[in-house]
C-alpha cells in the first residue's frame, strides 16, 4: 500500500510540476560567475550601460547580465529598470506604470514594451525577489513576500519620485502580485494604486466545499507528506538538471508562445536562463514551487471583495497554461472590467507586443480622461 501511495505522488508530482519546471529550470553547472550581478550597479540606468540606447527610437530593451538598477528590500538587492520619467509628456508629468514579470521571468520579458510605453508614460519594472537578476536568499517564498515588496517599491521608490499613483501591470505570477497589491493598497486607502492589468494573469478561485476538503487534508498530514515533499524534491531537482540547454528552454517557451514562435530569440532564452546559475537557484526553485512560503495564495474572489480600482484583463486566448475561462471567471467576479482578448499565448506581452501595448494605451487613456 504505502509503494502505491508513493506510485502515485510520484506521478501526481510529476504531472502537475513538468510543465512548469520545463520552462523555468536550467542547469546549475555553468562557470558564469554571478558575482557580477551585484557588482556596483546601485544607481545605475540602462542609458549608463548602453549610452547609444534611446526608447524613443528603439524597439527593444537591450538585456544586459549586470542588471539595470538596484533598490533594497529587507535587505536585498532589487534589480529595477526606471524608464521615461526625465521627460514630460504633452507638458505634463507622466503616470507612472509597473510592470511585473511571470513565473521564472524578468525585467527583460517586457522588452517590447518598455521602450514603446516609456514615450507617453513612466515605466518602472521589477524583479521579484528570486527570480531574474534580484537576490535569491534562502527563505519561505509566498504571494505575500511578493505583494509586499511590491507595495514597499511602489511606497518608496514610485511614490517618492512620482508623488503619483502608479498602475500595476502583471503577467501569470507577476498579474496575481499586481492584483494583490493593488487589492491591499485599495483596502488601506493609502492612493499608492489607481489601476491595474491583468496579462493571462495566475490565481485560483473559490470552490464550493473546498473548505471541507481542506479541513480533510489538515488531517492527513505526517509521513504521507513527508513522503510526498521527499518526491517533490527528488523531481524539480531531476527537472532543474534536465533542462540545462539553451535549446529545451527554446523549445518549451515555442510551446507557450504559439502564434508568433518566431519571438523566442537567444536573448529570451538567456535571460532565463542566466539566473539560475545563481548558487541558490535550485534550493529556490525548490521552496517557490513546493512549498509556497506559508500556506496558499488568497483567492482571486477575495482579493476582488470590495475592490475599487479599473481593471483590466488582457489575454491571450492560444494560452495552454491559463485558458480565457480564467479571464471569464474574473469578469464574473468583477464586471466592470475592461477585456482586451489578443491572438497570443501565454505571454501576450512579449508574443504579440504591438497589440499589447495598443490595448494598455487605450487603457490608460481612460484613467486620465
Amino acid at each position: 500500500m504505502i509503494c502505491l501511495v508513493v506510485f502515485l505522488l510520484l506521478v501526481h508530482s510529476a504531472q502537475s510540476l513538468l510543465p512548469i519546471t520545463k520552462l523555468l529550470s536550467s542547469s546549475r553547472s555553468s562557470g558564469t560567475n554571478h558575482n557580477k550581478l551585484h557588482k556596483a550597479t546601485n544607481g545605475a540606468s540602462v542609458q549608463d550601460w548602453k549610452p547609444d540606447w534611446d526608447y524613443k527610437t528603439s524597439n527593444k530593451l537591450p538585456w544586459l547580465e549586470g542588471g539595470y538598477k538596484y533598490w533594497n528590500f529587507n535587505g536585498f538587492k532589487i534589480n529595477y529598470l526606471s524608464v521615461g520619467g526625465n521627460e514630460l509628456f504633452e507638458g505634463k508629468q507622466k503616470q507612472p506604470i509597473l510592470l511585473i514579470h511571470g513565473f521564472g521571468a524578468s525585467v527583460y520579458h517586457w522588452r517590447y514594451n518598455i521602450p514603446y510605453l516609456a514615450r507617453k508614460y513612466h515605466v518602472y519594472a521589477i524583479d521579484l525577489l528570486g527570480f531574474g537578476l534580484s537576490d535569491k536568499p534562502i527563505l519561505d517564498y509566498s504571494a505575500e513576500l511578493w505583494r509586499d515588496q511590491v507595495l514597499a517599491f511602489i511606497k518608496e521608490i514610485i511614490y517618492v519620485e512620482t508623488k503619483k499613483p502608479v498602475v500595476t501591470i502583471g503577467n501569470s505570477l507577476g498579474g496575481f502580485t499586481a492584483l494583490y497589491a493593488a487589492s491591499k493598497s485599495n483596502n488601506n486607502k493609502d492612493n499608492l494604486v489607481n489601476g491595474c492589468v491583468l496579462v493571462n494573469s495566475a490565481g485560483r478561485f473559490k470552490v464550493p466545499g473546498a473548505e471541507n476538503e481542506a479541513a480533510n487534508d489538515e488531517k492527513n498530514e505526517g509521513f504521507i507528506d513527508k513522503i510526498k515533499a521527499a518526491v517533490q524534491r527528488f523531481i524539480i531537482s531531476l527537472s532543474f538538471i534536465y533542462t540545462k540547454q539553451p535549446a529545451r528552454i527554446e523549445q518549451v517557451l515555442r510551446q507557450v508562445y504559439p502564434i508568433n514562435p518566431g519571438n523566442v530569440d537567444p536573448e529570451l532564452v538567456r535571460s532565463i536562463q542566466y539566473p539560475s546559475f545563481h548558487p541558490n537557484a535550485a534550493e529556490v526553485f525548490y521552496r517557490v514551487i513546493a512549498k509556497n512560503g506559508n500556506g496558499p495564495p488568497a483567492l482571486i474572489n477575495d482579493l476582488l471583495d470590495n475592490f475599487k480600482l479599473p481593471l483590466m484583463l488582457l489575454w491571450g486566448v492560444n494560452d495552454p497554461w491559463i485558458r480565457p475561462k480564467a479571464a471569464d471567471m474574473i469578469q464574473e467576479i468583477y464586471p466592470s472590467a475592461t477585456r482586451v482578448n489578443l491572438d497570443a499565448g501565454h505571454c501576450p506581452h512579449d508574443e504579440s507586443p504591438d497589440d499589447c501595448n495598443r490595448a494598455i494605451e487605450n487603457f490608460l487613456e481612460t484613467l486620465q480622461a
